[in-house]
């Protein structure tokens, strides 16, 4: 496809991505405060918020191996974008209308009773909201493998999704930040709440319409120009394949059949991804660590104001003035990297991948010291702005790299047999083909030569590896490892990342009794990432220094 024409497919192929970082991070914004209404204590709501991510560690390897496998009409990949999809429509039904539906299917005729199920129905929606937003994401990561094979295209690919992705981000944060009680639509539903989760389900089910109907025109080779013009298409051609109810057993037969496999391939993972997954892991919890408790930085370290302050004292307002000037940091952010994903593939094919990642967490790092130094909320602003170069190449750059090694597996995923073999023995060239040859002594004329038939004649073209090593590739070892369960290994560092801070920085800030540590920690985060950065595998060149 022409150049303009490839890149509005792509924007429609990634129009999902958008969709689902719009939810996430404006419904998200809405749970706390909802859950604190329905009684839940605040301890108890930051385990609540903490089950998505952790069912997700569980589940994703699994999505992203059985999507691999999937044998569906529909395809490999778009059941389970369908289910997942399906998944957070559900729970943005669930969480504004939890108080309904528990009157609705409450026996009892007071308002206590339904208490305990109106809890139990938030936290449901919560959950499924934050466990489907975040799995969703694999299968369309290996929906873009799958459509844009070169490593160009994956690039580009990979690059408009960090940009959709991005913009996604702000919308959600611009969205999150307008006040709702006083239009129509929430005057009509009955609340702020209500009205921002419908305006985010009418969003959400366009988005998903969209990515369906552009994912079937690329895989079914038909013009792009369909997806454009579906909108004002008449209503007879118009033409969206739901998913089959054979589409959901052959998911499920599939899940249950490589639950078993997963364990193997987390105690096989390839060496190159081992070394990517390390820099990633460490890479996402430098910048989770930032984001999670940026915002309550600023409110406490600049701002010295006291969240557990009375409403309406000078400490709780100068807090929650800190609060907003740590969200508009954390808006800026997300500006930043939709600016440098639109300009990564340009940065990429100048200074190269591993410059491009190295400078990119050098950058975060160096952002995160000054962060820490300065007391102006200026700097700190713009600081936290530059961080947003970090966000966009973790978006991009891990998920191409890991294209490239599928595309290359002899190379970069070679299997366990290897045979020693001496370089210079000979004097064969590494180019020399290894002939297999019949026993059959019929195969002899009469001159005493061998005669060759052509269907007995292997042609074998070994590869040179380290210390004259030749690696013999024809085992199966990697044959059958797809690029949806690596995709769904890096997804998981992302969700371990929420964890880690989750779980230690209450404690470290705690025993230093100061809130400058959340960010000091994602200053020492930062500086690992960049030596896992190092050590990454770029090039087929850096196998050599192994």
């Amino acid at each position: 496809m022409p150049g303009w024409r490839a890149q509005c497919h792509l924007v429609l192929l990634n129009l999902l991505s958008c969709g689902l970082e719009i939810c996430v991070a404006a419904g998200i914004t809405y749970v706390p405060p909802l859950l604190l209404e329905a009684g839940i204590e605040e301890k108890f709501m930051t385990m609540v918020l903490g089950i998505g991510p952790v069912l997700g560690l569980i589940f994703i390897p699994l999505i992203g191996s059985a999507s691999d496998r999937c044998s569906s009409s529909y395809g490999r990949r778009r059941p389970f974008i369908w289910l997942l999809s399906l998944g957070v429509l559900v729970a943005m039904l669930i969480i504004p209308h939890a108080d309904v539906l528990a009157a609705h299917l409450s026996w009892g005729g007071s308002p206590d009773p339904n208490q305990p199920l109106q809890v139990g129905l938030l936290i449901l929606g919560v959950v499924l909201l934050d466990f489907c937003g975040q799995v969703c994401f694999t299968p369309l990561e290996a929906l873009l493998s799958d459509l844009y094979g070169g490593r160009e295209e994956c690039a580009r690919a990979f690059a408009t999704f960090s940009f959709m992705t991005s913009l996604g981000s702000c919308i959600g944060y611009l969205l999150s930040l307008l006040d709702w009680s006083s239009g129509p639509l929430a005057q009509y539903l009955g609340g702020q709440a209500k009205g921002l989760f419908t305006f985010l389900i009418l969003i959400f089910v366009f988005c998903v319409l969209v990515t369906m109907k552009a994912s079937e025109e690329k895989e079914d080779s038909e013009t792009w120009a369909g997806c454009l013009s579906m909108c004002y298409m008449p209503r007879r051609r118009f033409k969206i394949c739901l998913p089959r109810a054979g589409s959901l057993i052959c998911v499920l037969r599939t899940c249950w059949s490589v639950t078993p496999a997963i364990f193997r391939s987390y105690c096989h993972v390839p060496y190159v991804m081992r070394r990517l997954c390390a820099a990633q892991l460490s890479s996402w919890m430098a910048i989770v660590s930032f984001m999670l408790f940026y915002t309550d930085f600023v409110g406490e370290g600049l701002y010295q104001g006291v969240p557990s302050a009375a409403p309406g004292t000078v400490p709780r307002q100068q807090y929650d003035e800190g609060i907003r000037m740590g969200s508009l940091g954390l808006f800026l952010q997300c500006a930043t990297s939709t600016f440098f994903s639109l300009i990564m593939n340009r940065l990429v094919c100048t200074f190269g991948s591993r410059k491009v990642f190295l400078f990119s967490m050098v950058s975060f790092t160096l952002s995160a010291v000054v962060i820490c130094m300065s007391k102006s909320v200026m700097l700190v602003t713009g600081m936290s702005a530059l961080t947003g170069f970090a966000f966009a190449t973790l978006q991009t750059l891990p998920y191409t790299l890991t294209c490239h090694y599928h595309q290359d597996k002899e190379v970069y995923m070679p299997t366990n047999k290897t045979k020693k073999t001496h370089t210079n023995r000979m004097n064969i060239p590494n180019e020399t083909m290894r002939l297999t040859l019949t026993e059959d002594a019929s195969d002899l004329n009469h001159n005493g030569h061998t005669h060759y038939d052509q269907d007995d004649v292997e042609f074998y073209a070994p590869q040179q590896g380290q210390n004259g090593t030749h690696l013999d590739h024809r085992s199966d070892d990697y044959d059958k490892r797809g690029v949806g369960l690596d995709f769904a290994i890096l997804d998981s560092t992302f969700l371990l990342s929420q964890v880690f801070p989750s779980l230690f920085m209450g404690m470290i800030v705690q025993f230093t009794q100061s809130v400058t540590a959340y960010i000091a920690s994602s200053a020492i985060f930062g500086a690992i990432s960049v030596y896992f950065a190092t050590r990454v595998i770029f090039e087929q060149k850096d196998l050599e220094h192994l």
